[in-house]
């Protein structure tokens, strides 16, 4: 099973989700696997981590596995959308992001916003927000986030079926 590092991280996300040991996979799509984050200052952050380890770059993959990557960054952006805003009436949008500055393996951010975050915070990057929004425990994944857990796989099954209107 994959071991949680000092900083609550999972050090072989990809890895256990291929074994089905990772406790944050939400579902299994077509070119990786959507989770919710370690993090949730902003409630129903996830991910689209690829299924390839080795994967380090969306250019390293062939253009059908690179459009398959997008189209379920879009499923899954959509998911938390439809989910957030059925929980939170103060939901305002995602915003999706490729960077791969700190983990050296493909992945794309999922991040709600909502118009009670900080002023001088709400229209910025999350990537501003103070350090201990990242690490400090009162922000960590755990039971209260399960409701929002399901929301998000019942959304991105609903995607997977056809239903988008």
């Amino acid at each position: 099973m994959a071991r949680p590092t000092a900083a609550g991280r999972c050090d072989d996300r990809i890895g256990s989700a291929l074994r089905g040991e990772n406790p944050t996979v939400l579902r299994r799509l077509d070119a990786g696997f959507a989770v919710i984050g370690d993090t949730q200052f902003l409630p129903g952050y996830s991910l689209l981590l690829v299924d390839d380890p080795g994967v380090q770059r969306l250019s390293d993959l062939p253009r059908a596995r690179r459009r398959a990557f997008l189209e379920d960054m879009d499923r899954l952006g959509e998911a938390v959308e439809r989910a957030c805003r059925g929980a939170d009436a103060a939901f305002r949008r995602v915003n999706l992001e490729i960077l791969g500055n700190a983990d050296p393996y493909l992945h794309a951010h999922v991040w709600p916003r909502y118009e009670w975050e900080p002023a001088d915070l709400v229209h910025r990057p999350v990537w501003l927000y103070p350090p201990g929004h990242w690490s400090d425990e009162e922000h960590a994944l755990g039971p209260r986030h399960a409701a929002l857990r399901r929301a998000i796989g019942t959304e991105l099954d609903r995607l997977a079926s056809g239903s988008r209107g």
